[in-house]
């Protein structure tokens, strides 16, 4: 994993696997890497070889936090596998630009 910061976002770059180890590797520099953010986090996962359910669960969790700071996470780019978990939770649009807006989150639930 990777940071980049921005004027307001962060870009965070997460390569290889993401699963149960790694996720409980990286929650905690995501985790800064959203507090250093004033807007929130670009997520860049077109290197991903492999995510299952619990690195999944780490980016929902990130989304989550975001969300509770008025924060977003973005995923600017996937790769296969990504693109087929969150198909398969039917979460296309919550870490989309136009859909992770908290305000419309809120008001959606």
């Amino acid at each position: 994993m990777s940071c980049a910061p921005g004027d307001d976002r962060v870009r965070v770059t997460i390569r290889g696997e993401l699963d149960l180890v790694s996720g409980s590797q990286i929650r905690g520099r995501l985790s800064e890497a959203l507090a250093a953010s004033s807007s929130g986090l670009d997520l860049h996962l077109s290197g991903l070889s492999f995510c299952d359910c619990a690195g999944l669960s780490v980016l929902m969790e990130l989304r989550q936090r975001a969300l509770s700071e008025s924060k977003t996470v973005v995923i600017q780019d996937t790769s296969p596998v990504i693109d087929r978990l969150v198909d398969l939770i039917g979460a296309q649009d919550l870490f989309s630009p136009s859909c992770s807006r908290p305000t419309e989150i809120h008001a959606a639930v």
